[in-house]
């Protein structure tokens, strides 16, 4: 320990003070009770009761019995506290912490009560599913979560604009008050009809928004939009259709598109690929333009998601101001996602390197790219092979015969008129029109074929269908194996052992331990030997250092 400045006098009450890093250890973690350091003749000592008196003179200078050199102090941090106080009290949650939306149903409704009854936010992963798989989903939480909070997923839809607006109209029709919009790359109406539909003019001058957005951005140009108000074009075309009334579309000038925004980092499924360092204050700074530019009436809360996988991330999210965390990749290696077995294992034994970028199903034709794991899966590698097949021909039947041949036997395991049949069927069902087009566009008949291999990967996955094991398309992003390693040796290691909340609240745990210890260091008390790894706990440990909170 170097030289620290006296801050004043510990006087010792009933308990001795512990002695040793050993004791300043156990002290850090109890993040619920505040922490004195003391000088006991050379060596820390660390108190969590007694009193303190700020005079640099002892208060009986006569008899200096019980009373310390006092030099460092650190207040209690309760994990549910690190975050923004205006973002948990909006949406009603004890700890910042998001469960992000996984597509196909993979954040679950199971996950998604979990997070809820833990005073978490979760989003149910509504992208890619049918409207009536979303609305059973909706009727389900409905029933279940009563007042916990909770969301649904909205994912922009370029190839698909009507499924984008029968979602919106499906949440409004059941009162889904709260969307994560994702993948967005521009302010669509259907988005701003769900936003500004039923907004009202609330107490103290303040517009009351009955639907909530939480959007994830990882680009300036994209997080401005969503920073500001509504365009004034969309607005009048909802008008025009008599979708809303004057009276709305005149308080939608006054709001943000957004609640909040999740600066999105390196990421499973659709992402940048943006590192988190560069991208949150960037989030930050664009918001705080943004309230000073539209004097907005609420704050808008930035959060950070992407790579958050660890103690130490979460640590470092907080230290830089975010205002709550995402995490998405390391919560579907948990018993409550929505996929199989097998992609639990997988994803349980994979490294931050096992992941790769490949075309994206639902954005093919535009180049579109999501991040998956490529350890023991041809996935990405076939996904790959498909868009540059695709992009160097007219049509299906331009491809080099010993290439369809591949396609046929490997990727379609049948013929593609027989594969055109079944997409056909497909998106009859889904979007009629893209058949029409199909019907005399053959290039586009063969994209969406190639999409029909890229969408069934991923329920391949889910489902766990052992014949196409080696064909899972598995979203994730470098998180996991930051995780894997992190949870190596403890009981999380195993996936059979991994939920979804357990996870969450040692990340929380963990981080407010390495604040707390960061705080010393921060005023001079070093303390090499004092464990920097945060050792993964159990539940009622959890609960027990935390205060049963």
């Amino acid at each position: 320990m170097r030289q620290v400045k006296q801050l004043g006098w510990w006087i010792k009450g009933e308990d001795e003070p512990g002695l040793g890093h050993d004791a300043v250890y156990s002290a850090i973690k109890q993040v619920e009770k505040p922490i004195y350091v003391i000088d006991t003749g050379g060596q820390i000592g660390i108190a969590q009761g007694g009193g303190v008196n700020t005079r640099l003179t002892p208060e009986n200078p006569i008899s200096r019995k019980g009373q310390f050199p006092w030099i460092g102090f650190v207040p209690a941090l309760h994990p549910g506290s690190m975050g923004s106080p205006d973002f948990m009290r909006t949406h009603g949650l004890r700890y910042p912490y998001v469960i992000g939306a996984m597509a196909n149903g993979i954040t679950s409704t199971k996950m998604v009560e979990a997070a809820g009854h833990a005073g978490m936010l979760g989003f149910y992963g509504a992208a890619g599913l049918a409207i009536p798989q979303i609305e059973s989903a909706i009727q389900h939480l409905q029933a279940k979560m009563k007042a916990m909070p909770y969301g649904f997923n909205l994912i922009h839809s370029p190839g698909d604009p009507t499924l984008e607006l029968e979602t919106v109209h499906l949440y409004l029709r059941y009162g889904v008050r709260l969307i994560s919009a994702s993948a967005f790359m521009g302010i669509t109406l259907p988005l701003v009809y769900y936003r500004i539909k039923g907004i009202q003019q609330g107490e103290n001058g303040i517009p009351a928004t009955p639907q909530k957005i939480i959007a994830k951005i990882s680009r300036e140009e994209i997080a401005k939009k969503f920073l500001s108000p509504p365009p004034a074009k969309l607005i009048q075309q909802l008008l025009e259709r008599d979708w809303i009334t004057e009276q709305e579309a005149r308080l939608a000038e006054t709001i943000p598109m957004a609640d909040a925004l999740t600066a999105e980092a390196d990421s499973g499924g659709h992402t940048d690929n943006r590192p988190a360092l560069a991208l949150l204050p960037t989030m930050i700074s664009l918001r705080d333009s943004a309230m000073t530019a539209y004097h907005f009436k609420r704050p808008l809360s930035i959060g950070l998601g992407g790579g958050i996988a660890t103690p130490e991330a979460a640590a470092a999210a907080f230290a830089m101001g975010a205002d709550y965390l995402v995490t998405g990749s390391i919560n579907q290696a948990c018993r409550e996602a929505g996929t199989s077995d097998t992609v639990r294992q997988m994803l349980s034994e994979a490294g931050q390197a096992d992941v790769t970028m490949a075309p994206a199903a639902d954005m093919f034709e535009m180049g579109v790219k999501v991040q998956v794991l490529k350890r023991g899966t041809m996935f990405p590698l076939r996904a790959g092979k498909l868009y540059e097949l695709y992009t160097n021909h007219d049509r299906y039947e331009d491809i080099p015969e010993s290439q369809r041949k591949i396609l046929e036997r490997d990727f379609f395991r049948r013929s593609f008129l027989e594969e055109w049949a079944h997409t056909k069927e497909f998106f009859m069902n889904r979007d009629p029109k893209q058949v029409e087009w199909a019907e005399t566009n053959p290039k586009h008949r063969m994209a969406l074929v190639f999409r029909s291999y890229l969408g069934q990967s991923s329920n391949w996955a889910n489902t766990g269908e052992p014949s196409r094991k080696i064909d899972y398309q598995i979203w994730c992003g470098p998180a996991i194996g930051a995780f894997n390693q992190w949870v190596k040796g403890s009981f999380l290691e195993l996936a059979q052992n991994r939920q979804v909340v357990v996870i969450a609240l040692n990340i929380l745990l963990g981080a407010a331990i390495l604040t707390r210890r960061q705080w010393l260091q921060q005023q001079g008390i070093f303390l090499p030997d004092v464990p920097t790894r945060i050792e993964p706990l159990e539940l009622d440990a959890i609960q027990e250092l935390m205060g049963h909170t």
